[in-house]
């Protein structure tokens, strides 16, 4: 196997930024090759031990990049999730996949954050992400503080970069005014940031794939528009069995409809039920005989799918590589680092409220040598999908705002 030109040339350009600064932040498209890139840059500035933090179901396409490609270097993979338990010091280089997921919590650091910094700040880090500062550019300063060579490391913290670099405004909670650090100055961050970083796009790498959007209606069962509808009425719906559905607030109200409108809810208790199993089985009959992945957003979804997909369905993305079974996949956890590609099209039971994990989990599917790829939405009669849709699929978040005009709630 050999790696495509524009890799090769990205990864010298890499490993020269990477020798000069300590960190090089590979901001790449999704599906042109990050992994492979980052990878050949370890080898060109001879790394003899490399730390890969990525999630855990980007581990064996990882692990098969490394080995198809005959690199002899030592890899250590591990999810966030698992740092606490790497003993060894001996690392000379470290890879941060999705790094916008690992350190971009602002003002404060995140606890990983913490934990990386005392243990490999000292380390030279390749950085990979095709979404760095989706929601804000003050999501750029941890990213690049959490190494000892960053280009902000005069600033202590994060407060003391925001008076030079983000127009702090005040806004109204409902326990009262708070610091709003979201309005970043990214053309001064940028000026300092460049030089750490290398861009490429899917056009760049001739990457010219089509995705066809399909939109499939089902008809929910009449209990789930009543419910919805007493629930809209009355902010508080209560069971038989004792259960108690509770809408005290417009987020949880906007929350509470989005759930009941694909078939589950979440009580008061904390358990979870189906209470209509329309969208699965439609999944089932109108997909059948096909290789399909299937991607949902509440975890009781995942129950609905087993009770009516039996063994059919898998959440293992090798047995899905590997055999006839169709994958489910929950979307704020496939939708970065993992690839879709032998599915013959991708299938949204359900989907949130963020634009980024909407534009990424769509991605998940695209294969450079597949002109064209089927994504199909299957919208409920009397839920929230086509409003959240609309926001959503132009990379805009659906807010509470938005719930509210189109719901007349207060």
């Amino acid at each position: 196997m050999k790696l495509r030109l524009y890799q090769q040339e990205l990864s010298t350009q890499a490993s020269e930024i990477l020798l000069d600064k300590k960190i090089v932040y590979l901001n790449f498209s999704p599906r042109v090759g990050k992994t492979l890139t980052a990878l050949e840059t370890c080898k060109k500035v001879n790394a003899k031990n490399v730390l890969f933090i990525t999630k855990i179901k980007a581990f064996s396409s990882i692990q098969s990049d490394y080995d198809n490609f005959g690199y002899e270097f030592e890899i250590t993979i591990i999810n966030k999730e698992s740092i606490h338990k790497i003993e060894r010091n001996d690392f000379d280089l470290v890879v941060a996949d999705e790094a916008h997921g690992l350190f971009a919590t602002f003002p404060k650091p995140n606890n990983f954050y913490k934990i990386y910094k005392k243990r490999f700040g000292h380390l030279p880090i390749i950085m990979l992400s095709g979404t760095m500062s989706v929601e804000s550019g003050s999501q750029i300063f941890h990213q690049f503080q959490v190494s000892d060579y960053s280009p902000f490391r005069k600033y202590v913290n994060f407060y003391k970069w925001a008076k030079d670099f983000v127009n702090i405004k005040q806004k109204h909670l409902g326990y009262g005014l708070v610091s709003d650090y979201s309005d970043c100055n990214m053309i001064e961050v940028n000026k300092i940031i460049e030089p750490y970083i290398l861009r490429f796009t899917q056009e760049q790498s001739g990457f010219v794939s089509t995705v066809n959007k399909h939109i499939l209606d089902c008809e929910m069962k009449p209990i789930t528009k009543t419910l919805i509808d007493r629930l809209l009425r009355d902010s508080i719906i209560n069971g038989s069995s004792g259960e108690v559905i509770i809408a005290d607030t417009a987020v949880a109200m906007q929350q509470k409809v989005h759930q009941l409108g694909s078939g589950t809810i979440k009580f008061q208790s904390g358990n979870s039920k189906t209470m209509d199993d329309s969208k699965a089985v439609f999944i089932k009959e109108y997909f059948k005989g096909k290789k399909i992945a299937i991607i949902y957003y509440y975890k009781e979804e995942l129950n609905m799918l087993k009770e009516v997909f039996n063994d059919l369905i898998t959440t293992d993305l090798n047995e899905f590589n590997e055999t006839d079974k169709i994958y489910v996949g929950q979307q704020i956890s496939s939708c970065e680092g993992i690839s879709l590609a032998k599915a013959e099209c991708l299938v949204f039971l359900n989907f949130g409220f963020s634009g980024k994990n909407f534009i990424q989990a769509i991605d998940r599917l695209t294969l450079k040598d597949r002109p064209t790829n089927d994504v199909y939405f299957i919208f409920s009669s009397v839920g929230l999908d086509k409003q959240v849709y609309k926001s959503v699929s132009k990379k805009e978040n659906y807010n509470n705002s938005q719930f509210k005009k189109d719901y007349g709630t207060k």
